[in-house]
């Protein structure tokens, strides 16, 4: 197909648009970019800036109807009826992913999962980088893939993949795949069909073949039960801290953790990894699976899993004042990240939650509640459902509009040696521009106490 003649249209102008967009145009697509919401002024210089076409604050239905292909942003659903309609035409409708990776020779580590894929993507990345390979992070994560594959040459790429995004694959493949673990999330977005969403997560083992790899939690239930219908033609190689691996990949048996790959063992105490907490073991191991893979020395990896600095809005501390110690999880939009999140509090805890409910059960949450949890401050407009959920077991439960009135009452609430806690649970959408403004309110107002 002549591409000049081809007319690509891309559906939302964030970074995951415009890195798109960039590169579309590079490779002489006709492009047009169209947002339903004001177009970001950092962005729109640069569609400006590259002569791309493109609306904003309004879908034009007979300009999107000519495209010869859709590239959609991650946050756009895929049953709006104009994209129902197309699909039905045989237009296809792929994410950026799908698109960059037409464009790149790179050797692609892809890391997915419910919880721990930024912390898990960021210390391998640190390592690849660590050993000097020419290496490139993108996905979920800073700059858009496509961007970087238009602008740069990355002989390896480690990529952050979200369920969104891998519902909008076809050819796409990771050399080495990773899937860290499958809990409820999103699940508004899959009819609250907890298959569905599972489905879209297994979808990073597509494409496939004998000579790359899938690294993936043996304990992880619903991942054994995916194996179980459908094996990978890759090489497997599952981490456990329950059973002792009779195979490659990597276990720990809650004093060390060991990596065996090719023979060849890397042992750590768990003391010696930077990132502490059981979930933290899991995400170590993955990397260190991953970077054995590549073939990465063993005195590198063990330098890299001990020295690793762990990502901002992830069981961040913040501040320590009157004796009590604020932490931000605010990335923790998901109920299985604040249970890991309240796992590891040592001391009682005042915690802050809420925001938009992706279908949370809610459930899962009640003994570790009951047992660490002295306060709950809702931060979102709507908090009757974690009021549900709660007011059994936790006495006082109160209402806030903002992240400064939520860490006053905190720091009214929480006594000398307690630990306040932001971790959500929830998207952040209603009350903030993402995850990431809402963490940096809360330490905003934690650092003027």
């Amino acid at each position: 197909m002549d591409q000049k003649k081809t007319k690509i249209v891309i559906l939302g102008a964030g970074e995951s648009g415009i890195g798109s967009a960039i590169l579309a145009r590079k490779k002489g697509f006709d492009v047009f970019v169209s947002d339903r919401s004001k177009i970001k002024e950092k962005y729109k210089n640069v569609l400006l800036q590259n002569e791309i076409e493109f609306e904003e604050e309004k879908h034009t239905l007979n300009l999107i109807n000519q495209a010869s292909e859709i590239i959609k942003s991650p946050g756009i659903p895929d049953n709006i009826p104009f994209l129902l309609e197309l699909k039905k035409k045989g237009v296809p409708i792929i994410s950026e992913i799908e698109f960059a990776g037409r464009y790149t020779e790179a050797f692609i580590i892809g890391i997915t999962g419910s919880n721990g894929k930024t912390t898990t993507t960021l210390l391998t990345y640190h390592i690849l980088k660590s050993a000097g390979l020419n290496v490139g992070l993108a996905g979920n994560i800073g700059q858009s893939f496509a961007w970087q594959v238009a602008e740069k040459s990355y002989d390896y790429y480690v990529l952050e993949l979200s369920s969104f995004q891998l519902d909008g694959i076809n050819r796409f493949k990771s050399n080495i795949a990773v899937l860290l673990n499958i809990t409820p999330d999103h699940l508004d977005r899959y009819n609250y069909q907890f298959e569905n969403y599972a489905a879209s997560k297994f979808k990073i083992t597509d494409n496939q073949s004998g000579s790359d790899a899938f690294v993936y939690c043996a304990d992880d239930e619903v991942i054994q039960q995916l194996l179980s219908n459908s094996v990978p033609k890759s090489r497997l190689y599952p981490f456990s801290i329950k059973q002792k691996m009779n195979r490659e990949g990597a276990y720990s048996d809650g004093k060390k953790i060991e990596i065996n790959i090719h023979t060849n063992k890397i042992n750590m105490t768990l003391e010696e990894l930077a990132l502490q907490g059981k979930h933290n073991v899991y995400n170590s191991m993955a990397a260190g699976i991953s970077a054995k893979l590549v073939g990465i020395r063993k005195e590198t990896i063990k330098k890299c899993l001990a020295d690793f600095q762990n990502v901002e809005h992830r069981l961040e501390f913040v501040a320590s004042i009157s004796g009590i110690e604020f932490v931000n999880d605010s990335k923790a939009t998901n109920v299985n990240s604040t249970w890991y999140a309240l796992e590891s509090m040592q001391n009682k805890v005042v915690w802050i939650a809420g925001g938009i409910d992706k279908g949370n059960d809610y459930e899962i949450l009640r003994q570790m509640v009951r047992e660490k949890v002295k306060a709950i401050i809702c931060l979102g407009i709507d908090n009757a459902k974690i009021h549900d959920a709660f007011s059994g077991d936790v006495e006082t439960i109160v209402d806030v509009q903002s992240a400064s009135e939520a860490v006053n009452m905190a720091y009214s609430l929480a006594e000398s040696g307690d630990s306040v806690l932001l971790s959500p649970a929830c998207a952040s959408f209603d009350l903030f521009e993402n995850y990431e403004d809402r963490g940096h309110q809360f330490k905003a107002a934690v650092n003027s106490l």
